[in-house]
This record gives structure tokens, sequence and C-alpha cells, in this order.
């Protein structure tokens, strides 16, 4: 999500690009360090930046021990391996593949690739911020489409925005910040609201959190047949998000080779390279670890409606919150009881939090810190 411009001034005699200049601050999460200094508590509940509570999977730290792994030597740029068990595991071709340093670096590559200044990109509010951040950064005009009251997707208005002809369409389902997926006949109604002419970028970086009947995303958009790309990543459900690798599927091969030149050679440390092929040899760790997330998913909601919460209807490992209050002024409380979480600032929804699912004594520390914000 998004905050505030920078006020700083522009020193004299430099002329910045100003697609650049003009961007907002993306709202990273804390760090724990920072936490514990403001918060003086040694244990804090580290709930803002949707992390793995249960680590990763021990094939892959074995992996980082092994003689595999030389740091003094540098990465295969075009991550060959990686892209074949990718490739492997989806049922594509490995050319169709671009693997980045995090799903982000292919969300800014796609931006570079698809959009010149003046371009249209069309996504959602509330958003992840680099939906917005990264068409900006190219110059390109972006459309906010607001969701519904009750926080799912406005589909019709989602059609209309598209009516508009973007080159670049970004869509996360399920959705971040909020949680809620789009059912295949939605996701349907918005490919052929897109058309031949929109690159359609579906990020489904929360994906293995969804329910049974979530639609595979590659599966429709294959059969639809229209130009897309669908974004994933190791750092949620699989734990890797301190080794930053995430990838892009593409609908065909010269897709992939354009966004493959948008972005830096040598993106995919050697490292991340070798735990995201480990994590993926290890699915049952990571159904596992999902399981449980979303087990304790559903009793910190329980526990949150007891206390007059509202929330949406979430797929994730997160959920997303009327905090009763601003948001801001709420996070800052919570982080003086030893809770880290994030506040929301995009322009209607400031009264709303999002807050991972943590481990159990996490969510506890969090719900009786929020308990006392409710009080206030």
């Amino acid at each position: 999500m998004t905050a505030s411009k920078s006020a700083s001034a522009q020193p004299s005699g430099l002329a910045f690009n100003p697609h650049i200049a003009a961007l907002p601050t993306y709202n990273a999460g804390l760090p724990v360090n920072v936490a514990r200094e403001v918060s003086g508590h040694s244990f804090i509940a580290r709930l803002a930046s949707n992390e793995n509570p249960f680590g990763c999977s021990p094939k892959v730290m074995e992996a980082l021990a092994s003689s595999a792994f030389e740091p003094w030597r540098y990465a295969d740029p075009a991550a060959r391996d990686l892209r074949a068990a990718l490739a492997a595991y989806l049922g594509i071709d490995a050319s169709e593949i671009v693997c980045g340093n995090g799903s982000e670096e292919m969300i800014a590559a796609i931006s570079r690739a698809f959009l010149t200044p003046g371009s249209l990109a069309v996504t959602v509010v509330p958003s992840f911020g680099l939906h917005e951040i990264e068409p900006l950064a190219a110059g390109a005009r972006v459309i906010k489409v607001p969701m519904s009251g009750d926080l799912t997707f406005d589909i019709p208005a989602l059609e209309d925005a598209l009516a508009n002809k973007a080159q670049v369409f970004f869509i996360s389902s399920p959705s971040n910040p909020v949680g809620v997926t789009l059912d295949r006949a939605a996701l349907e109604r918005l490919v052929a609201a897109s058309g031949a002419s929109t690159l359609f970028v579906l990020d489904e970086a929360y994906r293995e959190f969804t329910k049974p009947g979530f639609p595979d995303g590659l599966e429709v958009l294959r059969k639809l047949g229209v130009p897309h790309v669908i974004l994933r990543t190791f750092s949620k459900a699989y734990g890797l998000a301190g080794l930053r690798v995430g990838y892009a599927a593409c609908s065909d091969a010269e897709i992939a080779r354009v966004i493959n030149a948008a972005k830096t050679p040598f993106n995919v440390n050697a490292a991340a390279q070798i735990g995201a092929m480990a994590a993926l040899a290890d699915e049952a760790w990571m159904r596992d670890a999902v399981g449980r997330i979303n087990a304790e998913r559903e009793r910190v909601r329980a526990i949150l409606e007891d206390l007059g919460v509202w929330m949406a209807q979430s797929q994730t490992n997160f959920l997303f919150m009327d905090c009763k209050g601003d948001s801001t002024e709420c996070a800052q409380f919570l982080l003086k009881e030893g809770v880290i979480v994030k506040g929301w600032r995009e322009a209607g929804y400031e009264r709303f939090l999002r807050v991972t699912i943590g481990s159990t004594d996490e969510n506890e520390k969090f719900i009786g810190a929020l308990e006392k914000w409710l009080r206030r």
C-alpha cells in the first residue's frame, strides 16, 4: 500500500525523473529491532509482513548448508534449474517462466516492459502498493477501482474501467490486503472485459491458503487465451521471505522474453534458487504449515468477532479489519504493546489494519493489545 509523498526539496541543478520523484512511499513492515526499541518489549509479535510463523522446510536449510551453495560464485542468471522445476510443477514450458527477486521484481519488470508514459494501467483499491507504484514509475496513468462496501471485488466497476483499453491490468486473488478471492465466474468476466489488447496480470501470492474450489488462474487464463502473466511467490506459504524469490508464468515465450529483458541480470541469487528448489520439493511441509495457519486464522477470527471487530472474509494468512479508529494511531498503540501490524493508509480505508496470522503466542499478544485499544 502507499503513503504520502516525500516533501524533501530537489537539490539545485539536478533533474530528477518526474515519474520517480513523485512516487508515494511503499509501506513496509517495521524491523523487529526498531519495535523492541520503541516498545521496550523483548518479545515482539511480528504481524505486519505476512511471513510464515513456522519458518521454512528443513530441506531448505539442508540445501543451503550443503556444498551445492557456493556464495563465492555467481548464480545462474537464467535460473535454469529452478525454471525447469517450476515448469514440471506447473505443466508449462520453462521458456514461459521468468524468475525474480520476489514477485515484486516481476511487477516492476512487467511495468517497465509494457507501460510507457501516458499509457494506462488498471488495478483495485485497497491494493498491493506496487500494483500502483510500478506503473506510476513507468509514467503510466493508473485507474484504481474501489472494492464494494462489503470488501468484495466490484466486477461491474472493473469491467467499466477495463473498457478504457488498459495496457496492463493488475489484480490479486486472493486480494492483498483484503484477503477475498475471485470465483471462476468473476475471473472469466474480467478476462472477457480485458480482451486481447490488455496484459492480464493475476497476482496469486497467497493461493496456497485458499479453500477447495479456488479457480486455478493458470488453467483459466490459458483456456481463455488472453495474454497474461500469473505471479506467484515462495515468500508466504513456503516461508522464504528472506531469500526473495518469486516467478512469472506467462502465456507465451515472447511475453516471458520481454519481461526477462526488463529485469537485471543475476537477479535471483544462488541461495534463493537453491532454497526455492528445495522448498518446491517438500510440498508436504508447506501444506502442513498452511493447514495450521488457516486453522489459527479461523480461531483468531472467532475471537475478534466476539470483540465486535468487522473483518473481510480472508482466504490468506492475514486478516483485514476495521480497528474502530484511525489505523495509524492504532498501529502505533499496538507497537507500544510490542505488536507490529500494518495500518492501512489508502484514502477511504484509514480505519483498517492488515494483521498477519502468526504463532499462537504472537496472536494472543495481538488480541490482548487490541482489546486494550478497543477499551481506550
